[in-house]
């Protein structure tokens, strides 16, 4: 078992470092925390990117690292989807992390191929927390800015990016439409001689991009694999239709309650199929979504993301990711607030971006 892998335990916790500092982040002052453990191994640290806007994030560094002149050791900043979907508990316990959601050595970390950064975004994802509900985002430019804002802080606080550590924007899912704003805002702080760091590049996967060609599809897909009949096919290339319609008229309200429709009608049609994995259903599924953190109302895709989230947790083991991430991982933290709750998929966040969520992000990518 590598030394820098093993599980936590509250009894052996290391001391904590701690810092308080002031920087100068784009013109205002942005008052940052950095913890972390003695030997620089691990960092984390809450910025406050505007006034009651507060964004979480969490460093490794790895013990693999080499760099040399000619091949500098990269870092990778995860940015998770949901929209609301915690970076630091999910992305980090349950994708890519050190540590499994058991707190075991995970062999296939990213770890092992360059520093990584979590972050909770945006502002109230996970410990990211907003001290109102006006402190919210409204759109992926605005989340944008704020991790903008964290990046110039970052450049800072971790030594490797300090350094001049190459750093990649990574991404899935929704995160895909943050990471590519993110990576735009980034160079122009850059070239404006606002944030000194080197952005190596973006990498996108599964990322929600183009909402239009994700609802155009799923029929063909469906129709391919005998999840749909003809009718039922037919059905839902319409009701894509009417989506892509929509987003051309930037309509983007209705293309989204058209999407959640479509997502419904697919359901009620393919007997549940998973739209995270169309080789299963809703009658295969270890672990069924319950209704207990979403409203009635929630619409189909965030179930199934959640759906999906607690599938991952159940073929880990015993724990779950709620019970560390309020439990064992915020007590080493030490610097998260008493009264502030972990959630795995904020629907705060969801329905604050619901106006954006289908603009497409194409131009941004080019």
């Amino acid at each position: 078992m590598d030394k820098y892998c093993r599980p936590v335990a509250l009894s052996s916790l290391l001391p904590i470092l701690c810092c308080l500092s002031l920087l100068r982040a784009g013109g205002s002052a942005a008052s940052v925390v950095t913890d972390g453990a003695p030997d620089g191994s691990e960092l984390w640290g809450y910025v406050e990117v505007r006034p009651k806007a507060h964004l979480f994030w969490w460093y490794y560094k790895s013990p693999q690292r080499v760099s040399t002149p000619s091949k500098p050791w990269p870092t990778v900043l995860w940015l998770q989807g949901g929209p609301g979907a915690s970076g630091v508990g999910i992305g980090n316990f349950l994708e890519v992390g050190p540590l499994d959601v058991d707190l075991n050595p995970r062999n296939s970390t990213w770890l092992q191929k360059a520093d990584l950064i979590f972050v909770d975004n945006p502002v109230g994802v996970g410990y990211s927390y907003a001290e109102n509900g006006s402190a919210l985002v409204t759109s992926d430019w605005e989340a944008a800015a704020d991790a903008t804002a964290l990046l110039k802080a970052l450049a800072t606080e971790v030594p490797a990016l300090r350094e001049g550590s190459p750093l990649f924007l990574v991404a899935e899912s929704y995160g895909g439409k943050y990471a590519v704003t993110l990576g735009v805002s980034a160079v122009r702080a850059i070239r404006a001689g606002e944030l000194n760091l080197t952005l190596a590049g973006v990498a996108l996967g599964d990322s929600f991009i183009s909402p239009e060609d994700f609802a155009l599809s799923y029929a063909p897909l469906l129709l391919d694999v005998s999840r749909l009949d003809d009718n039922a096919g037919d059905a839902t290339k319409g009701k894509a239709g009417t989506v892509k319609e929509q987003i051309a008229a930037g309509q983007f309200a209705a293309a989204w309650k058209s999407w959640t429709e479509l997502l419904g009608f697919i359901d009620s049609k393919s007997a549940g199929v998973d739209t995270y994995n169309f080789l299963l259903d809703t009658g295969m599924d270890p672990v069924k979504a319950t209704s207990s953190s979403w409203s009635a109302a929630s619409n189909a895709q965030t179930v199934k993301y959640s759906t999906y989230l607690r599938r991952k947790e159940a073929a880990s083991g015993p724990n779950t990711i709620s019970g560390i991430m309020n439990g064992v991982i915020k007590e080493k933290l030490k610097i998260i607030p008493s009264n502030l709750r972990w959630q795995g998929i904020s629907e705060l966040v969801y329905y604050a971006l619901v106006n954006d969520i289908m603009k497409p992000r194409i131009d941004e990518v080019s």
